[in-house]
């Protein structure tokens, strides 16, 4: 039975991606800040699930997290980061502090994420690392968005270019707008990319798809 992770669990997306593969046989471990949010999450799920709580800017509490889904399911098959900050920002209306708010969680939580566990993927000779990005478009009304989401497809190329060849498959999905049941982005139908992303044989990766 494979296994999948997903850092900054909540609802959309990241509940989406949980479901779809506890339907195809996955056990799930979720990592949230909040507990009443990764539980809400778990309770959507039918199958074996591991619900967390872990501050993805705090790397300690992240990696333990990351170890508990590890001692309990083993290596993962598939680990998504979906945290993020979205937020209306424009040049000059953050400070420098907010700024490297943001950025630690849109970026260095994947950093810190992918430096625990790709490297186990990587010496089992399989494993994906999905990341949610967006901002297919920078947008000077999305300042750090646009800076962060800028960061996590440079993260998926160093990614490859590292692990790549030893069956690691990094990626990013690239959610073109907000996230809502029935409309272009509905969360069934992104999570289906997730799915494919991890299901792809080696020969057809694709390391960025739309959604």
């Amino acid at each position: 039975m494979s296994t999948i992770v997903i850092v900054g669990a909540g609802p959309g997306i990241s509940a989406a991606v949980a479901r779809r593969f506890a339907q195809g046989g996955a056990k799930v471990g979720l990592i949230a800040r909040s507990e009443k949010t990764v539980k809400a999450v778990a309770d959507g799920i039918t199958g074996e699930v591991l619900p967390l709580t872990a501050d993805s800017t705090d790397e300690v509490g992240l990696r333990a997290a990351l170890d508990r889904v590890v001692a309990e399911y083993g290596v993962p098959d598939v680990v998504v980061y979906n945290a993020a900050i979205i937020q209306p920002d424009a040049v000059g209306d953050l400070t420098a502090q907010q700024h490297l708010d943001a950025w630690a969680v849109n970026v260095v939580g994947a950093i810190t994420t992918a430096a625990h566990v790709v490297p186990a993927m990587a010496e089992r000779g399989s494993g994906s690392f999905l990341i949610t990005g967006g901002m297919p478009e920078t947008k000077p009304e999305y300042v750090s968005l646009s800076m962060g989401k800028a960061g996590v497809r440079t993260l998926v190329t160093l990614l490859d270019q590292q692990y790549g060849a030893a069956g690691v498959h990094a990626a990013s999905v690239t959610v073109g707008g907000a996230v809502a049941p029935g409309t272009a982005h509905d969360p069934d139908d992104i999570a289906e990319h997730y799915w494919r992303l991890h299901h792809q044989p080696r020969a057809h990766w694709e390391h960025e798809v739309s959604a």
